[in-house]
């Protein structure tokens, strides 16, 4: 499999070596504007080869996307990151423009291409890129509703006092510090709903603390995440090359789930070799499903911001 990540930063770097250590791509392609650096990304990750134990080979391309052909895969984490006291929202007027572009040249090399989309605002931006590119909506894949459950089970597991392991959840809705929904109703320590162990007060700092996870760190690090992100895309990436079918939250183009249409938000999906192979319609209670609504309309709202 060859995977290209858009993007040198920290978060298209953790992209590219969690996909180099898991060895399941034969080549990854790293591409940025910046001259050289993508070049450099690529030269100390594979300086790690030897060490690591891994074969996949990775290159580094400033801006020339002719050494992107043949990808099998590409995630975005192209654009600005968020700063401290900054939305998601924020930063489409700049973002949407380079996904644009990206994606656009992506396709015109690889036609057959699957996109992670990584940068944010996630949910209007994985929505662009589907309108840029006319993809079928299966090869278009949001990153969020991935870190999102991840952040939502280390909130969990921090609440339980107990391993990561034990603990299994999900988050839907917009990748937004007020769009996500975190599933307390459905959570579980090892098959056993977390509502056993905690209080209904607890789950809801819990799925607080989740919702404004990204904002916690931008405010600690003075700028966005990149290790969780990172993983989060390669999990997905990993999904696709093994044909794993493996239940992933992410932002897919609805076309009546959940009530919904055109746009993208965060599902359960079924990841394999196609991409989102099946959207998952879970059961929600009323509750749940009025947060979804309301922030299906917040993302709606963002997709009416963009040029199209």
């Amino acid at each position: 499999m060859k995977v290209t990540v858009v993007g040198a930063g920290a978060v298209g770097a953790s992209c590219a070596e969690y996909i180099a250590i898991q060895n399941f791509a034969s080549e990854v392609v790293i591409v940025d504007i910046k001259e050289g650096f993508a070049e450099g990304k690529a030269m100390d990750l594979m300086q790690t080869a030897s060490l690591l134990k891994f074969d996949t080979q990775i290159t580094g391309s400033t801006n020339d996307y002719s050494k992107t052909a043949g990808s099998d895969v590409a995630i975005i984490t192209s654009g600005i990151p968020r700063k401290p006291g900054m939305t998601r929202e924020e930063l489409i007027g700049i973002n949407a423009g380079i996904v644009k572009s990206v994606s656009e040249q992506l396709v015109k090399h690889s036609p057959d291409i699957i996109l992670v989309v990584v940068s944010n605002p996630m949910d209007t931006m994985a929505y662009l890129a589907h309108k840029a590119t006319g993809l079928p909506k299966n090869r278009i894949i949001g990153m969020g509703g991935a870190l999102d459950s991840a952040r939502f089970k280390y909130r969990l597991a921090e609440a339980l006092e107990c391993p990561q392991s034990d603990v299994d959840g999900m988050v839907i809705g917009g990748h937004s510090d007020t769009g996500m929904i975190p599933l307390t109703s459905i959570a579980t320590r090892n098959s056993v709903k977390a509502s056993e162990f905690l209080s209904a007060d607890t789950l809801e700092e819990v799925a607080k603390a989740t919702m404004v996870g990204g904002a916690t760190l931008t405010g600690l690090l003075g700028t966005s995440a990149w290790y969780a992100p990172g993983a989060a895309s390669a999990a997905i990436v990993h999904a696709i090359a093994t044909d794993s079918k493996k239940m992933i939250p992410c932002s897919a183009l609805l076309d009546g789930e959940y009530g919904l249409s055109d746009l993208s938000i965060g599902v359960p999906c079924i990841i394999g070799k196609g991409g989102i192979e099946k959207i998952v319609e879970i059961d929600l209670n009323d509750a749940e499903k009025e947060k979804l609504a309301n922030s299906a309309a917040a993302v709606q709202k963002t997709n009416g911001l963009l040029e199209l």
